[in-house]
Parts: structure tokens; C-alpha cells; sequence
């Protein structure tokens, strides 16, 4: 898609050339049409990208149409009360840590490195039960918080960190 709108916002440029050098309108309006086309198809990949068009409920997370048929077929573990919450192969997204301010002074300067899943919002520490059989990716600490990272509830990522810090200064 982001291609096709490349494509576009190019077009609608080089249609702006002739536009502004002869004194036909009609370029101008071609440059327009281009770049409402533009528009017009991110606007369509957004729509796409958020899946069923509604918004998720608070505590739970957005699923494709794809997703949604899977889970009806096949229903995840914890959703007739065997797993206990925040347990790893509960779907949803565990609960953020109420992380403590100076807990969150001490962590904004560290250079540790937690781990992240793709398209989720939460940061672990490697040994997160959460993140049992999930590939993750880690980062420093202080980066994740600057991409939006927010830390996780069952590992508690920010005052483990902060108690480990204080440990050894």
C-alpha cells in the first residue's frame, strides 16, 4: 500500500510541475485528484490495519478477522477459568505495573536490556512467565520507555530493576 501511495504523491507532483508553469487549471486539478487518491488509500489501509472497525474494550486486545474465526474455532486457554490471569498462554495482555516514582527515576537511566513482543505494548524481563514460547526481542530499558513500552505486571520489570539498582550502589 505504501507503495501505490508513493506512487501516488508523485504523480500529484509531477502533475503540479505543468501546473505551475502553463496556465492550464486542469493539471492543478489532475495534482489534486492524485493526491486524494492518496489519501484516499491510506485512509483504506488504516481501515484494514484496525481490523474489525470497532475499537477493543478496555483489558483486551484488537484481533483480525482471521484471528477472531481461529479463536471461535479453537477457544484459548484460560477462558473457562483453568489458567489463573496473567498466566503465559493467556491471549490477552497482562495488566501494567503501578510502577513507583522514584522506581521510575532510577529505570529512566538504566541501560538494561528487558524484552519486548512485536505489536505489544508491555516490556518484560527475560524470565517473565508471560513470555513463555514467544519470541521477543530485547532492548535497553530507557529505549523501550521512549518507543512507548509500558512495564509488565507479572515480572514488575520497573521495581525488580530499581530494588537491583539500589543492591548494588
Amino acid at each position: 500500500m505504501l507503495y501505490i501511495v508513493a506512487l501516488l504523491v508523485l504523480a500529484a507532483l509531477g502533475l503540479l510541475v505543468p501546473a505551475l508553469t502553463t496556465d492550464q487549471t486542469y493539471w492543478a486539478w489532475l495534482s489534486v485528484g492524485a493526491s486524494a487518491a492518496a489519501a484516499l488509500v491510506l485512509i483504506w489501509d488504516w481501515a484494514l490495519r484496525r481490523g474489525s472497525g470497532t475499537a477493543p474494550a478496555a483489558g483486551t486486545t484488537a484481533q483480525t478477522g482471521d484471528q477472531q474465526a481461529s479463536a471461535d474455532d479453537h477457544p484459548v486457554e484460560g477462558q473457562d477459568g483453568d489458567d489463573t490471569p496473567g498466566s503465559p498462554d493467556q491471549a490477552t495482555e497482562p495488566e501494567e505495573e503501578d510502577t513507583d516514582a522514584a522506581d521510575l527515576l532510577i529505570v529512566a537511566d538504566l541501560k538494561d536490556e528487558i524484552r519486548v513482543l512485536d505489536e505489544r505494548p508491555r516490556y518484560h524481563l527475560a524470565a517473565c512467565p508471560w513470555l513463555a514460547g514467544r519470541a521477543s526481542l530485547g532492548l535497553p530499558i530507557a529505549e523501550a520507555r521512549q518507543l512507548g513500552f509500558t512495564p509488565c505486571a507479572v515480572c514488575a520489570p520497573d521495581s525488580t530493576l530499581a530494588a537491583k539498582k539500589r543492591t548494588s550502589a
